[in-house]
Order: C-alpha cells, then sequence, then structure tokens
C-alpha cells in the first residue's frame, strides 16, 4: 500500500513538472513614461560673447542649423559657444600682462615660446577655429574658380587629385590633430597636418606657411554625427566649404 501511495505521488509531480515546462511564462517589467520631454535649447551665436580680454570670438557668419544634413546644429553649437569660447576666453587669461597682450593672433603664434602649453594651446585653439569657422558656409560653390582653381590645377594636377590628397592626409591622422591647405614660404599650395591645436603659423612648424583652408579632426568636431566614421566627416565637410572665402584667403595669403 505504501509503495502504492509513492507512486501515486511521484506520477503527480511528475504531471505537475512537466505542466510547468509547458506553460510560458512572461516577465513583465513596467517602465513609466516621461512625464515631459527634455528639449534642447539653443541660442544664437551672436549672444556668446567671451571674457574680457585680448580676443573676441570671430562672427559665425552662418547660423547653427545652417550646414545641416552636413553638421548638426547641435555639434556647431557645442563647438563654437563650448570649444572654441573656452579656447579664446583661456587664451586671454594666458597672454594677460605680457608682452603678447597686444599682439595680432598671427603675431602671437609667431613670437610666443612654444614650449608654454598654456600659450601655445589655446593660442592655437582660438587661430585654427576661427579660420575652420570661416572656411565653411551653407551654399558651397562646390569647386574653387578662377586664381584659387589655376593655382589648385597647377599644384596638384587637378581639383579631384587635390581633394584626394587631402581626404588622404586626413585619413592617415591618428587622434586629435588638423589638415590643411596652405601657401608655404615659396608661394605654393601645399597639403600638411599637425597635431593638437598646432599650426603652420608656429616657429615649431614642421612644414611652416600661411594656412587657407582648415578641417578640425578632434573628435568634438563630429562624434556627435559620424561617431568613429570620421572619413564620413571627411566627405561631408567637403559639401560646405566656403571657396569664396578660400580664395580670399589665398590672395590675402600671397600679399604677405
Amino acid at each position: 500500500m505504501k509503495n502504492i501511495r509513492l507512486l501515486v505521488l511521484s506520477l503527480m509531480l511528475a504531471t505537475v513538472l512537466f505542466s510547468c515546462n509547458k506553460k510560458k511564462y512572461t516577465e513583465v517589467v513596467e517602465v513609466p513614461l516621461p512625464t515631459a520631454q527634455e528639449k534642447v535649447t539653443m541660442g544664437m551665436p551672436d549672444d556668446v560673447k567671451a571674457d574680457e580680454g585680448s580676443f573676441q570670438l570671430e562672427k559665425l557668419p552662418y547660423n547653427y542649423d545652417a550646414l545641416v544634413p552636413n553638421i548638426a546644429a547641435l555639434t556647431m553649437e557645442m563647438h563654437y559657444s563650448k570649444h572654441y569660447l573656452t579656447y579664446t576666453n583661456n587664451l586671454n587669461k594666458a597672454i594677460a600682462g605680457t608682452p603678447l597682450e597686444n599682439l595680432t593672433i598671427e603675431e602671437v603664434l609667431a613670437k610666443m615660446d612654444p614650449s608654454v602649453p598654456e600659450i601655445k594651446n589655446n593660442a592655437g585653439g582660438y587661430y585654427n577655429h576661427s579660420l575652420y569657422f570661416k572656411c565653411m558656409g551653407a551654399k558651397s560653390e562646390g569647386q574653387p574658380k578662377d586664381t584659387l582653381a589655376a593655382a589648385i590645377t597647377k599644384n596638384f594636377g587637378s581639383f579631384d587629385e587635390f581633394t584626394t590628397a587631402f581626404k588622404d592626409e586626413a585619413a592617415k591622422q591618428f587622434g586629435s590633430s588638423w589638415v590643411w591647405l596652405i601657401v608655404n614660404r615659396s608661394g605654393n599650395l601645399q597639403i600638411t597636418s599637425t597635431q593638437n591645436q598646432d599650426n603652420p603659423l608656429m616657429r615649431n612648424a614642421a612644414v611652416p606657411g600661411k594656412p587657407i583652408l582648415a578641417l578640425d579632426l578632434w573628435e568634438h568636431a563630429y562624434y556627435l554625427d559620424y561617431q568613429y566614421k570620421r572619413k564620413n566627416y571627411v566627405d561631408a565637410f567637403f559639401n560646405v566649404i566656403n571657396w569664396n572665402k578660400v580664395a580670399e584667403n589665398y590672395e590675402e595669403a600671397l600679399k604677405k
């Protein structure tokens, strides 16, 4: 009799276990919906002012959203009103009370001591970003014209060959850097690059010259839009180059 009871209990337990295994359980986790949607509010470029000092921000010649879809408005707002502003304020602090205080930024770069990082990094950051922002525009001409176009053909073979060479230089960079189109000391156009916030106007430049086009390859310039796909950012940059401004820079560089 005892054995029969054990057999019955075993069969009942087996039935329960089989039923549990056949039954599908769904875990329900309740996630409360946000009570209010957070919005990103951006001001206007003209509202951004540096602290009192030798240098102020160069006026951004377009609104933050002017370069969409190539560069997002939020990227431009953070780049201009946060990064560029910080370099400007830090430069003013670094040169206050020094012989550099009343010089132009080009003179600061030429005369400063490159071994002083507080001045070199912030002077470079100020000049580099000033040129970078001015070299872009909402309505890109697509290709340079007239004198600059002829110079590019002379020095690189064609505009397409220049574009390939410039993008190849960008692809070779590791980490935070800049790619430049410069007028070198022989008066010819040349592509070069620098690390960190260095530039071709500094005394320690490996390839000295007058920059006429600047490409920022620091991650803050592209990561919100392109993440690790820096090549896509470089391609997009060519969609927003203001070749009229680059041509003006070229004409001014030839006069010096």
